[in-house]
């Protein structure tokens, strides 16, 4: 079954909200601060991490 990486990610994260309900102040600023990580120079050493 191939699921599309988005989706699965949609589905993780609306499990995380339901399950451990984090205040939305800090949903907004990890998703704001993943946004500006991805596109900064600190990319490529945060990839090598993960990977």
């Amino acid at each position: 079954m191939d699921v599309p990486l988005w989706f699965a990610l949609l589905c993780v994260g609306v499990l995380g909200v339901k399950l451990i309900r984090p205040p939305w102040w800090l949903i907004g600023v990890l998703l704001l601060g993943g946004f500006l990580l991805a596109d900064s120079v600190f990319a490529p050493a945060v990839e090598g991490f993960v990977k």
